[in-house]
């Protein structure tokens, strides 16, 4: 079992409130990550970790995938979207970025990867077995 990241608790209505008000390129990628499609891995959407929200994260693969809207591409977003990815990368965690247009237009091509990736990050960190009981 792989401890989740510490997260700032007044994010936690904040996270919720985005998972009722998904957009329309979130809910397309939801339905190919949830009920772990995706090689068995189990994703979460907006999730908390540390000072931030990402759109859907993955414990067992370390990585968060974000959809970006036309606002990331302001100067101002790519700033804090730099930072953001900075402070998850120093957690170990990969970040995967698309924009809506890609979600929209090429979903095959986002899926295969994400998938290509998490394989590449769960055959990188294997999840351990469980402690078998007896010591054995």
């Amino acid at each position: 079992m792989r401890p989740h990241l510490t997260y700032n608790p007044t994010l936690k209505p904040k996270a919720r409130s985005l998972r009722t008000a998904m957009t329309d390129c979130e809910q397309i990628i939801w339905y190919h990550l949830r009920r772990k499609q995706v090689l068995g891995v189990q994703f979460y959407r907006q999730r908390p970790l540390g000072h931030y929200i990402v759109d859907f994260y993955a414990p067992m693969a370390k990585l968060v995938v974000e959809i970006d809207g036309s606002q990331h591409a302001s100067a101002e977003h790519v700033i804090k979207d730099t930072q953001r990815d900075a402070y998850l990368a120093g957690q170990g965690i990969r970040v995967l970025r698309f924009n809506d247009l890609q979600v929209l237009q090429e979903i095959e091509a986002v899926m295969r990867e994400v998938f290509r990736v998490i394989a590449e990050q769960v055959e990188r960190n294997p999840p351990t077995p469980p402690f078998c009981k007896g010591g054995m």
